[in-house]
């Protein structure tokens, strides 16, 4: 008989909610289990399971065909039913069909709560995930509030099963000996010398498995490199960069400097590309007027070099800043832009070297820009035998309020998005809310199971944006499509 021999898996059992029953019996093997006093529902698991096996797999056809049969075959399913004793044996019916109950496909988790760890909020979040798989999230922690000049320090927490549990919080950045404000921070009557402001955390994973390369700034106005040689567990000591930004200087006197935020990237040829973003420092907090570049490193990490301005800043793209970077399947490398131009829309500018001859940016139509970090990253393609498939999360939302709002200036920070593009970013065709209230930044990624993941400024109910959380999103190309679309070769 096709069912002897096929035994319960005891975590199915533990889900029926006669438990004491389920546990004493683990392990049974069907026959055995239907000669048991769990009389309701006998025939069902029979003929589910049994037509389960006469299958070559498991679909939702052949799902649907189970629970018909389930309901015909058991007398008692209208009594059972009004008992909810139906739904104690729904999740080990999925179980004998080859199933766990299902996750939902849209899961959340809070990793930075507000107000924890004695920081006020945190901010500026950042995902990536190894060659090991380890997911690695990392913020500003600041103690003084939202504002981006204070005391505020860079924190990280590692995950080994997908985003379902955290290791403890731990500071990863210190720099040793005295530490210099940036002259543009007193001058906007900013916290005092005993606040140092380490700010942009931003991360690449190498191909080589466990090697973590790891950015950052302090005062917006000296960068750092630190490298992990064990999946991000432990950092070398910090190695200051700013001479690569220096090389800026004879076509950018910059007072303010900044790294990402998000991730970087490797490129096919392993050169590390960060974005980064330079500022005169004139006004609008110190990061206004402001333009976009990169930073890369041919040599593994151990030196850095500066690119060519890649957005300049004019009246038609006006103060490039935060900026993200994937490399497409022709090898070129696309920087997605936060600008503050009158369009209200992301803009895009390509290189075949993700560090000079930068394409005249263009506008890219259906990327709202409501003036906030958003991230990008590609999910298959370009060489995994995949369709071509690029992620890019922001909050889609172009209103003030209910206004429509001026253009060039800021919207309200909601409605975060995730947006789907097979055609290697020229258009974006699938779009999924994943949460409709407020919501900031964000850095998308995904692992390799193909589940994608977003870290986001999550925040709180009100009028107004106030941070509750980074907190991390995780679902599948199933749900991201809404059933339209999933990866070659999952299940």
């Amino acid at each position: 008989m096709p069912a002897r021999g096929i035994r319960f898996p005891p975590s199915a059992l533990d889900l029926h909610e006669g438990g004491s029953i389920a546990k004493r019996h683990a392990g049974t093997n069907l026959d055995e289990f239907a000669a048991l006093p769990l009389r309701e529902g006998r025939a069902a698991f029979r003929s589910g399971f049994l037509a389960a096996r006469a299958g070559s797999g498991y679909n939702g056809k052949v799902r649907t065909d189970i629970w018909n049969r389930m309901i015909l075959n058991s007398r008692n399913h209208r009594a059972a039913r009004r008992r909810s004793g139906f739904l104690m044996f729904a999740p080990l019916l999925l179980a004998i069909v080859g199933m766990t109950p299902a996750e939902p496909r849209l899961r959340t988790v809070d990793v930075f709560p507000t107000r924890t760890h004695g920081y006020e909020v945190y901010r500026i979040p950042g995902l990536l995930v190894t060659q090991r798989g380890t997911l690695l999230a990392y913020a500003e922690a600041r103690k003084g509030g939202s504002g981006d000049w204070g005391s505020i320090d860079i924190v990280m927490r590692r995950s080994d099963d997908g985003g379902r549990s955290w290791s403890p919080q731990r500071v990863i950045a210190n720099v040793a000996g005295a530490k210099a404000r940036n002259p543009v921070s007193p001058a906007r009557a900013l916290p005092g010398p005993e606040a140092v402001t380490y700010n942009n955390p931003i991360a690449i994973a190498d191909r080589r498995p466990g090697v973590v390369h790891f950015l950052f700034c302090i005062e917006y106005m000296r960068a750092f490199y630190m490298r992990s040689d064990d999946d991000g567990r432990s950092f070398s000591k910090p190695v200051e960069i700013t001479g690569a930004f220096e090389e800026f200087r004879p076509k950018y006197a910059w007072k303010v400097i900044a790294t990402g935020p998000g991730h970087g990237i490797q490129l096919k040829n392993g050169r590390l590309i960060v974005p980064v973003w330079l500022s005169l420092g004139e006004g609008g907090n110190g990061h206004r007027p402001s333009s976009a570049s990169t930073v890369y490193s041919d040599d593994g990490g151990a030196t850095w070099h500066a690119g060519e301005i890649a957005v300049p800043n004019t009246e038609e793209w006006v103060n490039a800043s935060e900026t993200v970077a994937v490399q497409l399947a022709d090898g070129r490398v696309m920087l997605n832009v936060r600008t503050e131009s009158p369009a209200n829309r992301r803009l895009v500018t390509t290189s075949a070297d993700g560090a000079t001859g930068w394409s005249t940016p263009r506008f890219q139509e259906e990327l709202k820009e409501p003036i906030c970090f958003g991230s990008i990253a590609r999910l298959s393609g370009a060489g995994d035998g995949r369709r071509n498939r690029l992620l890019f999360v922001n909050p889609d939302n172009l209103l003030a309020g209910s206004e429509a709002g001026k253009p060039g200036q800021s919207r309200d920070r909601r409605n975060l998005t995730v947006q789907l593009s097979y055609d290697e970013g020229a258009t974006w065709t699938v779009k999924r809310v994943v949460d409709a209230g407020w919501s900031g930044y964000a850095d998308i990624n995904h692992g390799k199971d193909g589940r994608m993941h977003v870290l986001y400024e999550r925040g709180e109910a009100g009028n107004r944006f106030r941070i509750a959380a980074l907190t991390l999103a995780t679902f599948d190309l199933p749900w991201l499509t809404e059933g339209k679309d999933r990866l070659e070769g999952s299940n």
